[in-house]
């Protein structure tokens, strides 16, 4: 099934250009390469292994028809010169892959070690001439979420508490939770300002910072439910509980505007330049988030998880940038935190529990 074009009035890089969009085989990236293709542009995806990526050719020659995705691979990102094929000829990058291990123990290591090669893409990007980039960034790098607390984030908050955290040599491992995933993802994110901040790029460059991402999954078959799309999936089959209770109420954007916040920030009009956008669409808790699958499948309602009642999200986000620039693709707002859990179950009813892919469980995503 095709996706209908997008509106894109007066683009600032022109109808069929091509973009690349890294890490194209996650749940975030897939859903970018679709929006854009579905906005007229061309796709090439970056991805590790051509082989186990080859899925996604004929899904969206389906989609959008032939000769308009390809592929490309890069399978070590850290040697020299590992994007220049990648970055070859293209006008814009939608830059999605990063660090997923969430039990990050040395939070300055991991940084230390993802920064140089998420650096040499923007150099790289540099050299080619490319005209937008755009880095997925974490709502994790601006706060930490707690129910208990509120926080009025803007464009310069930054997750100062969990870098000073994941620091903290006195505090014992186990209980700084996932504060060292958090620091890196403040450092990675700080680290890439102060890079285009030094060498002013001509490119324009913007971070968009994404939380809890819920949706369709385009190709269950061969993605299972991954990244945050996949904890719907351990409510439903009563699964990992443990985890849903540690992740705090917060927010969350439907996999569809994520995609189009991508389309909107490399190619809209007026060009946006040098802002980090909150991709924050809805407040959302896993208590709601069963409450909506008892909902919709009464039938099911008794097996599906209890998740622990964490109270509700009372952070005031600067999320009206992203919700205007949906608009300029000719959406009216956000989708719902109801239509998205929706999608989302429809993609794993398609298949049988026994086709979703048992390692799919053991990740928290990106």
């Amino acid at each position: 099934m095709s996706t209908p074009k997008l509106t894109l009035s007066s683009p600032t890089l022109p109808p069929s250009s091509l973009i690349l969009v890294t890490g194209c085989n996650g749940l975030i990236a897939t859903h970018a390469a679709d929006q854009l293709l579905a906005a007229g542009y061309h796709v090439r995806g970056a991805v590790r292994s051509l082989t186990a990526s080859g899925y996604l050719t004929p899904l969206f020659t389906a989609r959008h028809g032939p000769g308009r995705f390809t592929l490309v691979e890069t399978p070590d990102l850290t040697v020299p010169g590992a994007w220049d094929a990648a970055v070859r000829g293209v006008a814009g990058i939608a830059h999605v892959v990063g660090a997923v291990d969430t039990q990050v123990q040395d939070a300055e290591a991991a940084a230390a070690a993802e920064l140089p090669w998420q650096i040499r893409l923007l150099e790289a990007a540099r050299r080619e001439g490319v005209r937008s980039v755009v880095v997925t960034a974490s709502a994790w790098g601006a706060w930490t979420p707690d129910p208990s607390k509120k926080v009025v984030l803007t464009e310069e908050s930054w997750n100062d508490e969990a870098v000073a955290l994941a620091r903290d040599a006195s505090v014992d491992a186990g209980a700084k939770g996932m504060a060292g995933f958090m620091a890196l993802k403040t450092l990675v994110e700080r680290g890439l300002w102060e890079w285009v901040r030094k060498e002013e790029p001509e490119f324009a460059f913007n971070t968009l910072l994404l939380d809890t991402v819920i949706g369709e999954c385009l190709d269950p078959k061969n993605q299972g439910i991954p990244s945050t799309a996949g904890m719907v999936h351990w409510v439903w089959q009563n699964k990992l509980v443990e985890v849903l209770n540690m992740v705090k109420p917060q927010w969350f954007i439907d996999c569809r505007d994520a995609g189009r916040l991508y389309v909107a920030l490399l190619a809209s009009s007026p060009q946006v330049d040098r802002q980090r956008i909150y991709g924050f669409g809805e407040r959302y808790s896993w208590v709601k988030v069963a409450e909506i699958l008892s909902n919709l499948h009464p039938e099911h309602a008794s097996q599906m998880a209890k998740p622990k009642d964490n109270g509700w999200d009372q952070t005031e986000v600067p999320n009206q940038k992203a919700e205007e620039l949906l608009r300029r693709l000719g959406q009216q707002g956000w989708t719902s935190l109801e239509k998205s859990v929706e999608e989302n179950a429809k993609s794993w009813l398609k298949l049988g529990d026994a086709e979703i892919p048992e390692h799919i469980y053991s990740k928290l995503g990106k």
